[in-house]
């Protein structure tokens, strides 16, 4: 396996597209979008940049990486010859659904087609191909070049050739892979998902503030960040579109999204990626921005 495509170029594909390209894959990176291909491809550079200012690869390596890197905006041009595919496209069922069934009448008969959904069942994206055998699950971390898990996550019909086929990948990228099965939410934000909800809840029942909350978790869990600020990196929609996924599949009160996320989202205020959530991120530095008419 020596040909990935990696569909969508934002945070988590250009992740992907990173760590493929460091161990050598020819790399395809898709999107409808020049812009954000020539975006994605300079956050790959500056984060290659700060590996070797660390003395972790050369800049020859950087320069190979980058090679290894080959830009398409055109689905169809992008996916040929590919061994594996792999979907990064927002965490909205709809266009998965849709970028499957492209995939499935597009690609060779051979390609393995994986998502980087971290909630969708795998099951029902699998369900819209003829290769329903062939659909797996590869749910990266954030930050996709730092953190060492990959969750692989095999659908109802998923074969044990392609799951071991992944599993091999996966190490070979040196990512460390967990098997999990097709429930909603998988594994990690089956829990780390309600973990954030009830600090919101916290927060909303005025048990303590913003800081306060993060800083409990940070001492007194050894959690890296709170999870108002972890609910800000991945995005509060985010969050609150997985909530929503956990309320409906598992139908227990207790994946209920807060009041006040929903609130937040539909402010717009969705954390780093628009600039406020629980902190300010407008400047660069994180202030307190939670205000009492959201509460």
């Amino acid at each position: 396996m020596k040909n990935i495509a990696v569909i969508g170029s934002g945070t988590m594909g250009n992740g992907i597209c990173h760590v493929f390209a460091q161990k050598g894959y020819n790399v395809a990176m898709i999107d409808i979008s020049q812009d954000a291909l020539d975006r994605a491809l300079k956050t790959i550079g500056k984060n290659l940049d700060r590996m070797v200012k660390k003395e972790k690869i050369t800049e020859e390596d950087k320069i190979a990486t980058l090679g290894n890197i080959t830009q398409y905006t055109k689905l169809e041009d992008g996916i040929k010859g590919a061994d594996l595919v792999i979907e990064a496209a927002t965490e909205n069922a709809d266009i998965k659904l849709q970028i499957f069934r492209d995939l499935d009448a597009l690609c060779d008969e051979k390609t393995i087609l994986a998502t980087n959904t971290s909630s969708i069942s795998i099951t029902k994206i699998a369900a819209v191909t003829k290769r329903p055998e062939k659909v797996i699950g590869m749910h990266f971390m954030n930050p996709v070049p730092v953190m060492r898990l990959i969750e692989i996550i095999s659908g109802y019909k998923t074969s044990k050739d392609v799951l071991n086929a992944i599993m091999e990948t996966s190490k070979a990228i040196g990512k460390t892979p967990v098997p999990v099965n097709d429930y909603a939410g998988f594994v990690a934000n089956r829990i780390l998902m309600p973990m954030i909800n009830e600090a919101i809840i916290s927060l909303h029942e005025g048990v303590a503030g913003v800081e306060e909350i993060d800083t409990v978790m940070k001492l007194g869990m050894a959690h890296p960040m709170g999870p108002l600020q972890l609910a800000d990196f991945i995005g509060l929609d985010v969050c609150l579109f997985i909530m929503d996924v956990l309320y409906k599949d598992l139908g227990k009160d207790k994946y209920a999204p807060d009041p006040l996320l929903v609130n937040m989202v539909n402010a717009g205020n969705l954390g780093v990626k628009s600039g406020e959530g629980f902190y300010s991120w407008t400047h660069g530095t994180k202030e307190l921005i939670v205000s009492d008419s959201f509460k």
